[in-house]
């Protein structure tokens, strides 16, 4: 069953278009990647559905139901969480600290589910180690583990994931991906952001391909070719497999 789709998504820096008609669909349990250049808009599309671009409400569904617009404090309470480029975690807190603010929010707005602090700390056992360490003294692994923390702490139906692997190391990268699919099995829909072609083929189900903001490629990960993802990736001919 769907869970998140957009439908002929327009999103505007100013009088810059950046992205032109996309239709990308995500279902319960599903992980979809999104891949691109540098300025194809793959971010623009995660923050056109947190209500971070101003978009019209039919051009985002969840459940079938228009959103497009929705303020982002509303989107998490909705079920829909974004793990962001950069972290963005609050510096001179603790790890535990970060992660309260999370839950915190999630029972003000009602949010239940089957993410605990106890369930994360055996997804990330780190997190426990380094409990009452302050999040600027951790490694970007573990800042990134914290992230990902944060964001499943709120309940999300639906998590988007904006280059998580971005400035870590192989191993790093390896440990974090190895947690998605335990993510899916409690129903959650992923949509990463991902600049490695083989992961993101490797971590998810289907592959969209964004250039200049439109979608070139799609189809399952297991069967699009290196070739045509080259030619989306870089002008080839809009291949739809």
């Amino acid at each position: 069953m769907t869970v998140l789709s957009t439908h002929g998504l327009v999103a505007r820096y100013g009088d810059f278009q950046a992205l032109y008609g996309v239709d990308i669909d995500v279902a319960e349990g599903e992980a979809v990647a999104l891949i691109g250049a540098n300025g194809a808009g793959k971010s623009t599309f995660l923050r056109s559905i947190m209500g971070l671009m101003a978009v019209k409400p039919e051009m985002v569904r969840l459940d079938g139901q228009p959103i497009g617009g929705t303020p982002t404090d509303r989107m998490v309470q909705k079920g829909v969480a974004i793990v962001p480029e950069g972290r963005r975690l609050f510096t001179g807190m603790s790890v535990d600290d970060n992660l309260r603010v999370a839950m915190d929010q999630a029972d003000r707005l009602g949010r239940t589910g089957g993410w605990s602090l106890e369930r994360l700390h055996r997804l990330f056992p780190i997190l426990k180690e380094k409990a009452r360490t302050e999040v600027q003294n951790l490694s970007g692994g573990q800042q990134q583990m914290v992230s990902i923390g944060r964001a499943l702490l709120s309940q999300p139906r639906v998590l988007l994931c904006d280059e998580i692997s971005l400035g870590l190391a192989p191993k790093v990268i390896r440990e974090i991906y190895a947690a998605l699919p335990e993510i899916r099995a409690q129903g959650t829909a992923i949509i990463v952001v991902e600049q490695d072609v083989g992961l993101a083929q490797s971590a998810s189900d289907r592959i969209f391909c964004l250039l200049e903001g439109r979608v070139t490629l799609t189809g399952a990960s297991s069967a699009i070719t290196r070739e045509q993802i080259a030619g989306a990736y870089f002008g080839g001919s809009h291949a739809v497999v």
